[in-house]
């Protein structure tokens, strides 16, 4: 089998198993209105779900990378699908709160790993050329899991008739889905090794290895945490709540609604990604999009607009995001320094997912947010509304400071296919 045709295949297989894993991540959202309803969860204990999730990704940013080169990423591929799963089971037994707990946190520790190993293996087979096609690809099917788990509400209406329960069930289900094409992943990684690029070792990890970094990876670095602390725990953990208990919506509605951002994000991020690599203006395009998060919230507080104009407001965001910042960071950076500069922003990333997942859910308690009070969450917005406020500022220096570079920066620099870009979130 040529290379030409067993890369897209290898794309199609980790792009399958990743879906399934971003389906079982953002499962908690549809279903917290049931758990708060059938099992008498706080709002902190919801979001505790999903801070729970990020905490293994703490250590694990900085050393999955060292296991992966050890063992190679189909074999951590697989090995992570298998953790993802035994993760997903917990967490739909889920009775007592320490077991579901158990699960995300078993359900973090591999697909953290999962999600690394399956970037680095495109990479590989990429070797050759298309390597940003393949990744903004492969993103894109990562926003169809999480499109898919929002509109479960109402294609799988009946699951969720059933309790909050079933729909966890069906979570699992899909994840180990990706366990088989993950296998399939394996078996022909390792028929066919010769067709891809062999791995290179990583260094001898260090301290002095944080240091170093120009002031405009700090300033894109701030802004990955920010957006992501904002975006993730507003849509993955808490919006079809707030819909439901604000706006009225009943389960399959905010369960739409919600999904609108991922679905735009599926066509526009391989887009927004190549006119990133044909025109430049990177920076231009970040503080463009971190501004739209700020928008959103104000609006969400202060407006009655129709909840199709935050929704635009933050697919677009969601989608420039993605696609620009990553390729972004590792123009910033030495080669030999991007998986250390990688590990460090996903390190921070997940302690400030964890912090704003918990946060939220607790102003949402101090204020007793629900149907009966929907201004409790005006707390919550007012949150993620201040930390999105700090990212577009961060995104502002980054701007002014690579406008004054003698080249440019990442303003001018336009770059073909063959370069890979990497990472989530």
């Amino acid at each position: 089998m040529r290379i030409e045709h067993t890369k897209w295949v290898m794309l199609a297989l980790a792009a399958f198993t990743i879906m399934g894993s971003y389906y079982t991540y953002d499962s908690i959202a549809p279903v917290a209105g049931l758990l708060r309803d059938e099992r008498g969860f706080s709002q902190s204990q919801i979001g505790l779900l999903n801070a729970v999730f990020n905490l293994p990704n703490i250590a694990l940013a900085l050393i999955g990378g060292i296991l992966i080169d050890r063992i190679g990423a189909a074999k951590a591929i697989l090995i992570a699908a298998i953790i993802c799963t035994i993760g997903a089971i917990l967490t739909a037994i889920g009775e007592p709160f320490g077991l579901m707990l158990l699960g995300r946190l078993l359900f973090g520790l591999g697909n953290e790993t999962l999600y690394i190993a399956l970037l680095v293996g495109i990479a590989q087979w990429f070797h050759l050329g298309g390597g940003a096609l393949a990744i903004a690809l492969f993103f894109s099917m990562a926003r169809v899991g999480s499109y898919s788990a929002d509109k479960s509400t109402s294609w799988f209406a009946e699951v969720y008739a059933a309790g909050w329960q079933a729909p966890l069930w069906l979570a699992a289900g899909l994840t180990a889905t990706g366990v088989l094409s993950a296998f399939v992943y394996y078996l022909v990684d390792k028929k066919l090794p010769h067709l891809r690029a062999v791995g290179q070792k990583m260094e001898r990890f260090s301290l002095k290895d944080l240091s170093g970094f120009s002031r405009s990876f700090w300033y894109i670095l701030w802004l990955n945490v920010l957006f992501a602390s904002v975006f993730f725990p507003f849509r993955s953990t808490f919006s079809i709540q707030y819909f439901m208990d604000v706006k009225g919506m009943n389960l399959a509605e905010a369960g739409t609604a919600n999904s609108y951002v991922f679905a735009a994000a599926i066509f526009a991020t391989p887009v927004f990604g190549l006119i990133a690599d044909r025109f430049g203006h990177r920076a231009s395009l970040l503080t463009f999009a971190a501004a739209l998060m700020p928008l959103t919230f104000f609006i969400l507080v202060t407006t009655e607009y129709g909840l199709w104009v935050t929704t635009l407001l933050m697919g677009l965001s969601f989608s420039v995001i993605p696609a620009v910042i990553w390729p972004s960071t590792a123009m910033l950076v030495e080669k030999h320094r991007v998986g250390t500069a990688f590990g460090l922003i996903n390190m921070i990333q997940s302690m400030g997912l964890a912090a704003a997942n918990f946060g939220a859910g607790y102003l949402n308690d101090r204020f007793k947010a629900g149907p009966n009070n929907p201004q409790g969450y005006d707390a919550m917005l007012s949150m993620f509304a201040i930390l999105s406020l700090i990212a577009f500022v961060a995104t502002l220096l980054l701007l002014l400071r690579e406008r004054r570079q003698v080249n440019g920066g990442i303003e001018a620099r336009v770059i073909g296919q063959s370069d890979a870009s990497m990472q989530r979130h």
